[in-house]
């Protein structure tokens, strides 16, 4: 018996739109259950304003003082060494797997230098700005 594709009936539908028009339900779903929500607490929440309402709440503490607090620039350099070594890891990971199949060998090696040498730029600025030092 030969396989023949099914003819396009209408009744049954067409096949590769039915994907596509079941997620786009979900959506229109999604985004009513989003506006319905906020509309209801909207009409249903009590809006009394009292001052202790008003108050900034942080951990059952009265605020005291400026809402500013200063954070030292460093920590924002170590959050950024951190994505960097988390980048290499993950290109580096699949690149290994890549370069022993046939034909990506030389093209692959030659990538992975270049994405490891901007690596090493950012890492040797950091190291000469005495980011690496804990003092």
């Amino acid at each position: 018996m030969e396989w023949q594709p099914l003819a396009a009936d209408p009744a049954a539908g067409s096949g590769y739109f039915d994907a596509y028009a079941a997620i786009g339900l979900l959506a229109v779903i999604g985004v009513l259950f989003v506006v319905v929500s906020f509309t209801a607490n909207r009409l249903l929440r009590p809006v009394v304003d009292t001052p202790e309402k008003l108050l900034a709440y942080e951990c059952g503490v009265d605020p005291v003082g400026e809402g500013w607090a200063h954070t030292q620039i460093r920590y924002y350099v170590y959050a950024f060494l951190y994505v960097i070594f988390a980048v290499d890891a993950i290109y580096l990971f699949p690149w290994a797997t890549v370069f022993s199949a046939a034909g990506f060998g030389a093209t692959t090696l030659v990538e992975m230098f270049v994405f490891v040498g901007f690596l090493a730029v950012g890492l040797l600025y950091a190291w000469k700005k005495g980011v690496l030092e804990w003092t």
